[in-house]
């Protein structure tokens, strides 16, 4: 059994923030319905290259554990269905602009006069009120407004994005979170309600430790490209071989043990780096200093040097070398799975380890309306019902 085993989900998002959000719960046995325009389907259906066998790579990476059912919400037969769907549901997500959902008529106080149980989270770029509701959104322009840009790249280049979209992916792991927290909240008191998920909130709310240096001092945070603000030596050295290694001394005790490891004891008797306030005082003297010590040696004679005097560290990987890693090949996450078209593909793992409900990779991503027949012929309809609804363009 899986932990969301029985709870149902209608899913109306595309692109990445919502159908990341309910990859996680179908992840973990939630009956997820993607819900799709007909012909065309989910954005990242069309989304690259890379395709493989003309099935989008991005689309596949993150529709996994779901069923697809086409509808034209435009049609009132469509709206029908869909509200035939959510009377039962326990979850409506949509990441529609502001509004939107009201005009089919298939908004949260919609949905609520069917169910008054149901879970609705809608995600957006700016949340469903504000001066900015109903800007279009995507994450680029979210990693420039939420500041994390601007604390990205080297102290004298440009700022740079994150090379995920990480306010997509931020914003769906807080709307899963949201659901989750929700659906308990019913289950203690009986009542349904409504979620408000910004991108732009997510966002912010990962600033932590940045948002306090500049809440404490009032100066805002600047690039310092692979160092941090307030730990040294915590980043990046180029080694011998041009590779990189990382080095976190978050501790008094772990910068003892570095300067055993690199052998420059002296460094830890010397008053200009003997706590980490002298180390970020002096941080333009100590860090070239390190910079030409790691140029004497390759990456993985630094790493395997400092491992035995357990300071942590580790290379640089590029994402072949990640999967290809022993840690993450024994903790699966690099898997495979069926496909009725292209064999097999090629996933990211779960990365939460249940000892008693653990989730799995049951469903391949859906073609799109895969599961039409199924889903209405359960809510009562004919195969002649299901013939026509195709024919008027409905589903």
């Amino acid at each position: 059994m899986k932990a969301l085993e029985g709870i149902s989900v209608l899913d109306l998002t595309r692109a990445l923030a919502g159908p990341f959000c309910s990859l996680m719960l179908g992840d973990n046995g939630a009956d997820v319905i993607k819900i799709e325009i007909p012909g065309t389907g989910d954005d990242t259906r069309s989304w690259g290259p890379p395709f493989i066998q003309g099935e989008s790579a991005y689309y596949l990476s993150i529709n996994r554990n779901k069923r697809s059912l086409t509808l034209n919400l435009r049609d009132p037969k469509a709206k029908d269905i869909f509200l035939k769907m959510a009377a039962s549901a326990d979850v409506v997500l949509e990441n529609f602009t502001p509004g939107v959902m009201s005009r089919f008529g298939l908004d949260y106080q919609a949905v609520k006069a069917v169910n008054p149980k149901i879970v609705y989270c809608s995600i957006s770029g700016f949340g469903q009120d504000g001066p900015y509701q109903s800007r279009p959104a995507y994450d680029q322009i979210m990693q420039g407004l939420s500041g994390i840009m601007s604390i990205t790249g080297e102290p004298d280049g440009e700022a740079q994005k994150v090379g995920l979209a990480i306010t997509d992916i931020g914003a769906g792991m807080w709307a899963a979170f949201g659901i989750m927290a929700a659906l308990r909240h019913r289950e203690i008191g009986g009542e349904g309600q409504y979620i408000d998920i910004s991108m732009l909130d997510a966002q912010v709310a990962w600033l932590t430790y940045q948002a306090a240096y500049f809440f404490a001092n009032g100066e805002a945070p600047k690039r310092l490209g692979g160092a941090h603000p307030t730990l040294v030596p915590y980043q990046s050295f180029m080694c011998k071989d041009g590779k990189y290694i990382n080095v976190a001394v978050g501790s008094e005790r772990i910068w003892g043990r570095f300067c055993e490891g690199i052998n420059r004891v002296d460094l830890r008797e010397d008053p200009d780096y003997a706590g980490n306030s002298d180390r970020v005082a002096n941080r333009e003297k100590l860090v070239p200093m390190l910079q030409e010590l790691f140029l004497t040696r390759p990456v993985q004679d630094w790493v395997d040097q400092l491992q035995q005097f357990n300071v942590p560290c580790g290379p640089i990987n590029d994402i072949a070398d990640v999967f290809a890693d022993p840690q993450l090949l024994h903790r699966q996450m690099y898997v495979e799975m069926p496909h009725p078209t292209l064999g097999t593909i090629k996933q990211t793992g779960l990365p939460i380890k249940f000892s008693l409900t653990p989730g799995g990779l049951d469903r391949h991503p859906p073609l799109l309306g895969e599961h039409n027949q199924e889903i209405l012929e359960n809510l009562g309809y004919s195969e002649a019902d299901i013939k026509q609804l195709a024919e008027e363009a409905v589903i």
